[in-house]
């Protein structure tokens, strides 16, 4: 039944994207960028470590002209890095990869005089991974099959075509629970959160 919501979820926000009007502008290309990665956990007593981590992708894009307002789409491979430590000196390291589809409301600026070169805006909205790496971790903890998340961003466009983003990603599901209590660690669930810093080119 979750798998069903998730898919019904997923498409929903596809259909969002294709609902813009027919007028409006289309660019799609390849895109790629840095993660810096951090589960933030529950309990205190269990520590995530920052780690950097990369993806890479595709992505497309709706503007409608005149008002700025459009979304972009994109399907991309994530690896998501973090070393975690307990109090108990107990540590270790769980490397995830995802298939993430992040769909991001966009408002962008138009700036007299330089609207040919550069154009700034924000971006808002949410995100579905999907898990193709291992569950269990050291047969302690267990990685969550989906990730949703809510991502903030601000970026800018140069040249209409090459687009340089930075996002703040905050988890909304458990993406890692305790499934042993063989070492103290019952209850302790985490949730991502990260940064993401990309670089894409529009066609």
């Amino acid at each position: 039944m979750k798998s069903i919501k998730v898919i019904f979820l997923t498409l929903i926000m596809v259909l969002g994207a294709s609902a813009i009007p027919a007028q409006a502008q289309f660019k799609f290309g390849p895109k790629v960028g840095l993660t810096v990665n951090d589960l933030h956990f529950n309990k205190s007593v269990f520590d995530g470590d920052n780690q950097t981590g990369w993806t890479a992708g595709v992505m497309a894009e709706f503007t409608v002209p005149v008002v700025g307002i459009g979304c972009d789409l994109s399907a991309m491979y994530v690896r998501r890095n973090t070393k975690f430590l307990y109090e108990n000196n107990i540590s270790g390291k769980d490397n995830r990869d995802y298939i993430e589809i992040p769909l991001n409301l966009k408002y962008k600026f138009s700036l007299p005089v330089v609207s040919k070169i550069l154009v700034p805006y924000l971006g808002v909205g949410p995100s579905v991974s999907f898990l193709t790496s291992r569950k269990n971790i050291y047969g302690a903890f267990k990685n969550k099959s989906v990730d949703w998340a809510l991502n903030f961003g601000i970026g800018v466009q140069l040249f209409s075509h090459l687009d340089v983003n930075a996002r703040y990603g905050l988890g909304l599901t458990k993406a890692v629970r305790a499934v042993d209590d063989e070492f103290g660690t019952g209850g302790i669930e985490g949730k991502n959160r990260y940064w993401t810093i990309s670089l894409a080119y529009l066609f």
